[in-house]
Formats: structure tokens, C-alpha cells, sequence
């Protein structure tokens, strides 16, 4: 049974007589949204939530290497099946929880476009740079590259791709005007208002833009029980709508 809201839910436990900390590694695209529902819960139950974001590889990595970390919040099924393979996914625990789109961003105003195998992304992009997350490791710059593959825009514009450690740090060139334009979630663009949607790639370009998230193994206290149900309560649904993401749980 879903849980309406996270002040519904912390009517039915008592509070911590000392507050417990919840760690999470979650998808840098999370952190608009995500931050917002653990400000929430921290009022709600007195807990602490510390959250760790970066790109879903380095922090799958990080966890298998033994890095503490009660939760995980993946932006791709594959690196969250790496973690699960090594043994470290609470049983039963896994769930999909938010989906997203690939759009187009610009530094500048710049009209909205149909995104198709005929766009000149090349004379579009220029002398400058498409800034994009490491394409070979990183869910959104594997999902924008295979976007690209799809429309048969790759090859022409590859040696233009600026590539950066996680979405959000591909967002922030685009932001700054390091990069004309990018290729970052829908819902990155939405938190930063300093960039513009030229359009939106076509959903059959890429496969599914899935975040997956389960409790990891280990100790896990009441509270990280608690938070990682909060992640599928009505109020954290209403916050991820809010910011552009897909409602999966």
C-alpha cells in the first residue's frame, strides 16, 4: 500500500530519541527533487539524510568497492544489475522508481526544433561544443549517444562532444556558456533556468530512461527502511512530477 505522505507516514513510528542517519547514493538528475523530499522527511521524523550524488557508474562502483551507503538510486538498470550482481541489494528490495526524457538545451534563446535524422546538430553546434556526460559510462551521455546512433547524427558531431563527469555537470557548461548547447535530462533543464529546450529526442532513439532504487545490504536501521519507502510515498511522487520525472513505483 502506498504511502499518501511522509507526515502520514511518521505519524505511525515513534520519533528517534536521537536522530538516525540515512546515507544515499543516488543519480546526480536526482538532486533538484531528491533534496526537496529529504528536507521533507528530516522534518518529518528528525533523522538525517546525507546524500551522496554523482554519476550512477562511479557511485555503482564506489558501492562495490565497499563504500557505506544505505541506499542506492540508480538513473540506469544496468549499473544497478552490476551492484545486485555483487550481492550487495537487500532482497526484495528493488524497485523502479522514476523514468525520464533526453532533451536538447542552448545557452541561448534559440527556436524549438523538431529533433529527427534531418537536424544540422553539427552547423547548429559550430565552432562551440556539445557538452554531454561521458558517453561510454555515465546513463544520460550512453542514452544521448545512443539517441545520436539512432538518428545518424554521431559521426558528424562527435569530435564537437565535451564531455563531462556526470548530467548535471554537462548541464552547468551549457549554464556558464562553456557550451552553446548539451543533451541533458528533461528534468535538468527544467531545475536550471539559465538554459533553453531547443526540443525534445524521440523516446524510440534511446532505450528507457529508467532509475531503479533499492536498500543495500548491510545494517539498514528503521530509518532507512522509512526513507526508502518515503521514495514511493504520494508527496515524493508529487515533488519528481513537479521537476519533469516519470512516476514508475
Amino acid at each position: 500500500m502506498k504511502i499518501t505522505s511522509l507526515a502520514a507516514a511518521m505519524t505511525l513510528i515513534a520519533l528517534p530519541a536521537t536522530a538516525e542517519e540515512v546515507s544515499v547514493f543516488a543519480a546526480a538528475s536526482m538532486k533538484t527533487a531528491l533534496d526537496q523530499v529529504a528536507a521533507d522527511f528530516e522534518a518529518a521524523t528528525g533523522n538525517d539524510v546525507t546524500i551522496s550524488y554523482a554519476g550512477s557508474n562511479a557511485l555503482a562502483k564506489q558501492i562495490i568497492e565497499g563504500a557505506p551507503a544505505d541506499i542506492y538510486v540508480s538513473a540506469a538498470v544496468n549499473w544497478m544489475d552490476e551492484v545486485e550482481k555483487a550481492g550487495l541489494v537487500a532482497d526484495d528490495s528493488r524497485r523502479d522508481l522514476f523514468g525520464n526524457t533526453l532533451v536538447l538545451v542552448a545557452h541561448d534563446e534559440v527556436p524549438a526544433t523538431e529533433i529527427g535524422a534531418d537536424l544540422d546538430l553539427t552547423g547548429m553546434v559550430g565552432d562551440g561544443k556539445l557538452a554531454m556526460a561521458l558517453v561510454d559510462a555515465v546513463p544520460a551521455g550512453q542514452y544521448g549517444k545512443a539517441a545520436l546512433e539512432s538518428l545518424g547524427l554521431w559521426d558528424g558531431i562527435a569530435p564537437s562532444v565535451a564531455q563531462a563527469d556526470n548530467v548535471r555537470a554537462a548541464l552547468a557548461l551549457v549554464a556558464v556558456g562553456e557550451a552553446p548547447y548539451g543533451i541533458v535530462y528533461a528534468t535538468d533543464a527544467k531545475a536550471e533556468p539559465r538554459v533553453h529546450v531547443v526540443g525534445t529526442f524521440p523516446d524510440d532513439s534511446y532505450p528507457p530512461a529508467i532509475y531503479p532504487g533499492a536498500l543495500l545490504t548491510g545494517d539498514a536501521d528503521q530509518a532507512d527502511r522509512d526513507f526508502f519507502e518515503a521514495l514511493s510515498s504520494d508527496a515524493a511522487d508529487a515533488v519528481f512530477a513537479e521537476q519533469g520525472f516519470k512516476i514508475l513505483n
